[in-house]
């Protein structure tokens, strides 16, 4: 068989198969990824080849650059990542299972190379070379992750407990939702079967939970435990907290939560990337990821910890996107038992189900797959498009499927009502499927192709973690080291007063006296002057790391005193507008405009922009340990009262409408702007959405303009092939009929000779007439084998023209993230809305040191520049 063209939407993932023959046709089976945002099913006994099928499918989706969430409990879809492309012995060696090699009879070698040859002999089968195989391996990001565990990817849960981006008083429904179902998998994880909405440890943590997070604010389990102890909230419904859950039963709740947060080997669960469904599904330059949660090695509860964890997170993340009808990503369950009982409510099943329901307005499709027909929710499962149904290993298994199945037909108007599904999966094979697709005219009967995977069977943690250490991953900074801010506060990095030369640079000293120019009180001003302080953003070390770094050496730092500069702070709302779009983005900007002791006045172009908010300004300096000031310098003429400072912000305001711009990217094929909220990853990846938006609909509908004349082609193909067929019986009939002919005048002209020595000319007449009605059968059938080859042409020109066509949109559409340009969007006078004009003082660290040529000073500011660490980090 020959793959089938590559078309953008399309999966090539077996070839049709005659149950009569039991053969396999050459007419190979793609199937529209589209389908699959109403979700699909795979049932099939162990050893039915679901497995295969499904890598095939997966193999497919990162082809078409689809990304995918894979939950792994057996450890089987591990194999996605045994890509071998050349074939060679060698690659295969490592994977090679001993027994199998030992049944066999031969060394793990000659086993590797026999396998290495039956893989290359399988995928030349279907056509299928090294060269899509390493474009498999090109097409996406594969990654195994292993929460609990280093053996792959560390995943923590940590972020799953910090505040969403959501606003209550907007999607307070969808934030109660994954409140509940991430306290149901806490309590969960200690052995806790409470109902989030009645029992009261569930009520307890969900309020908990609603009070942090309804504030911003973050929980970590630490947190959360001390938070049962000392609840935030008083009251419970209409009993205050200590009547409605006494003291000493929450002692108990947080005294099982501490146990587990003490037990080194849960460590591994607060370790890793963070439970980020858009970094899982993407990496940091919009690549697509399939992320593999590899779960074999963890204990039931777990497994619905992460996996109900993973659900919930996966629903907020949906519930932000747009809605789109192509296939955006996939949630691939490869063992659903357990998690999707019929009658039980585990916390997975909940996200699970509305999954099920609405995640096909979003674009995201769900497989869901079992071995154990009997114990899955088939009224759940009902919602699936898709049913791909292997062999079953009971009755009662196959008539647990039928009794679904049917229930999704009825859910989809009845199509393929008439089927006689237990006759079809009863003569169901290894590898042979029956797919039942709602979108589709007639299930259809196939084998599946050769996966391009090496399947091996389920990995171990050791052979994980030689994979993942093959692949060339390491687990990235954990959540906690990603949290910590760039730079330290002044608490952080203390000043050691009782040292007066420090070792090192993280080291400082107390100043021996006022540095001059400075005073250790700010000057008096009027009252009606409004002052301000900018909070210290950089630590003393840092400050010393910047001089070592100016003068190219180590210093020996003789003492460290922090002082402030008198300057104005400026702070706007400043809006902009794209009305034809319907974008507005406010943006507050805060400035310093620096002032020297000279009334030289104020200048905004030099002013430079704060990384701070208006709310973020003190009215007070911040406290250093003694002997370091603060200190506090002049305060310039030109901005010492309150007259000056109103004139310097009439200026303010023109510097920010003049001067303020904000660039906004806009892709002109697509005619999309970015939003002002949105990264460039993120808007990124809404281009590439967006064109497969337009690159489905316009093939949709290429698809369907050509269907419609090959269609009506090939009817018109079929009228005249009947009409050839009955022209081609008159034309053998009438053959036939003048060879009859032609004997019997033969004999008729001979027996009237030996009668009357004469041969009467009628008989030959005769002959002649059938001769001609037999020549003319035969042009009239010539003239219908040429329609019929003309109309053949046509319906293959027709196709060939819509393949071409749809390959020349999908390069027209692959080049639409090309047509991208920055264009700069001003306010308008009106956008420009002054908050404060003050009297700003602006920290700096005074650093003494000696390079060997005496002491010397350099100044290094304290406080935060918007951009500064890009520069830092450009340099």
């Amino acid at each position: 068989m020959q793959t089938p063209r590559e078309q953008l939407g399309s999966f090539f993932i077996g070839g049709e198969y005659d149950l009569h023959s039991g053969e396999t046709s050459e007419t190979p089976l793609v199937y529209d990824a589209r389908d699959l945002t109403t979700h699909a099913v795979c049932v099939g006994m162990t050893g039915s080849g679901k497995t295969g099928l499904c890598i095939d499918i997966l193999e497919e989706a990162a082809l078409d650059h689809v990304p995918a969430l894979i939950v792994d409990p057996k450890g089987d879809i591990t194999n996605l990542l045994l890509q071998f492309p050349e074939m060679r012995p060698e690659d295969f060696l490592p994977w090679i299972n001993v027994d199998d090699a030992r049944r066999k009879g031969q060394t793990v070698e000659e086993y590797a190379a026999a396998t290495a040859e039956n893989w290359r002999k399988g995928l030349d089968g279907w056509g299928i070379g090294a060269e899509r195989l390493r474009e498999l391996q090109q097409s996406a990001d594969f990654t195994i992750y292993t929460p609990g565990s280093d053996a792959g990817i560390p995943i923590s849960v940590l972020g799953s407990l910090a505040a969403p981006n959501i606003d209550f008083g907007v999607d307070g429904e969808l934030a109660r939702e994954l409140i509940t179902g991430t306290v149901a998998a806490l309590l969960g994880l200690i052995g806790v079967k409470s109902d989030p909405i009645r029992d009261r440890e569930g009520v307890l943590l969900a309020n908990i939970f609603e009070h942090y997070w309804r504030a911003g604010e973050d929980l970590d389990l630490g947190k959360l435990i001390l938070s049962i102890q000392n609840p935030p909230v008083k009251q419970l419904g209409v009993f205050d907290v200590d009547t409605y859950y006494p003291e000493k039963d929450r002692f108990a709740l947080a005294s099982a939560l501490n146990s587990l947060v003490a037990s080194p080997s849960f460590s591994a669960w607060l370790e890793g990337e963070p439970l980020d469904v858009g970094r899982l599904l993407f990496t940091a330059d919009g690549e697509p990821r399939h992320s593999i949660f590899y779960l074999a090695h963890l204990s039931d509860a777990e497994r619905m910890f992460f996996v109900t964890l993973l659900l919930e997170n996966t629903l907020t993340w949906m519930r932000k996107q747009s809605g789109t009808t192509s296939l955006r990503a996939l949630l691939y369950f490869d063992e659903v038992f357990g998690f999707f009982p019929p009658t039980a409510e585990p916390p997975s099943k909940r996200p699970l189900l509305t999954l099920m329901k609405q995640a096909r307005a979003f674009g995201l499709g769900c497989i869901l797959v079992t071995q154990n027909p009997v114990d899955v929710d088939y009224k759940g499962l009902a919602n699936a498009g898709t049913w791909f149904i292997g062999k079953m290993q009971t009755e009662r298994d196959k008539d647990r499927v039928l009794h679904g199945l049917q229930d999704a037909i009825s859910n989809a108007g009845g199509k393929g009502g008439r089927t006689d599904f237990s006759a079809l999966i009863n003569r169901l094979d290894s590898r042979v499927f029956l797919m039942h697709n709602v979108h589709a005219e007639a299930p259809t009967v196939f084998y599946t192709r050769w996966a391009m995977s090496y399947l091996r069977g389920p990995l171990t943690r050791p052979q994980v973690r030689t994979l993942m250490e093959a692949s060339g991953k390491r687990p990235r900074p954990t959540v906690a080291e990603a949290s910590r801010p760039g730079a330290a506060s002044v608490s952080e990095t203390p000043v050691a007063a009782a040292n007066p030369v420090p070792e090192t640079e993280d080291e400082a000293v107390a100043a021996p006296s006022v540095p001059q120019g400075y005073s250790v009180m700010a000057p008096g001003l009027a009252p009606d002057v409004v002052q301000v302080y900018l909070p210290v953003a950089i630590s003393d070390g840092a400050a010393v790391r910047e001089v070592n770094a100016r003068i190219g050496a180590r210093a020996t730092i003789k003492g460290m005193q922090l002082v402030y500069e008198a300057g104005v702070v400026g702070a706007a709302n400043v809006s902009f507008v794209i009305t034809k779009r319907n974008i507005e983005y406010r943006s507050e900007r805060v400035y310093l405009a620096r002032a020297g002791a000279a009334a030289i006045g104020i200048d905004w172009a030099s002013a430079a922009e704060l990384d701070v908010s208006m709310h973020d300004l003190q009215r007070t300096p911040d406290s250093v340990p003694e002997g370091q000031g603060p200190y506090f310098g002049v305060v310039p003429d030109s901005i010492n009262t309150a007259r000056e400072l109103s004139s310097v912000g009439k200026r303010f305001s023109d510097h920010i409408y003049y001067n303020t711009r904000m660039p906004i990217a806009f892709n002109t094929r697509l005619d999309l702007y970015q939003r002002p909220d949105e990264s460039e990853r993120e808007y990124r990846l809404r281009l590439q959405q967006a064109a497969r938006d337009a690159l489905d609909a316009e093939t949709a509908a290429l698809k369907e303009r050509f269907d419609k004349q090959i269609t009506s082609a090939e009817d018109k193909k079929s009228r005249e092939e009947r009409s050839l067929a009955t022209k081609q019986a008159d034309y053998d009939a009438r053959k036939q009929q003048e060879v009859i002919g032609t004997g019997e005048s033969l004999i008729n002209a001979a027996l009237s000779l030996f009668k009357s020595k004469r041969i009467s000319t009628v008989f030959f007449s005769k002959a002649a007439t059938k001769r001609r009605m037999t020549s003319k059968a035969k042009a009239a059938v010539d003239e219908q084998e040429a329609k019929v080859t003309e109309l053949q042409k046509q319906i293959e020109d027709l196709t060939a023209e819509r393949d071409q066509q749809a390959e020349e949109l999908q390069r027209t559409w692959a080049d639409a993230m090309d047509d991208t340009v920055m264009e700069e969007l001003s306010p308008r006078r009106s956008d420009v809305d002054v908050k404060l004009t003050a009297l700003a003082w602006a920290p700096y660290w005074r650093v003494e040191y000696d390079e060997g040529y005496g002491v010397r000073s350099e100044l290094v500011e304290a406080f935060a520049v918007r951009g500064a660490d890009e520069d830092s980090s450009a340099n």
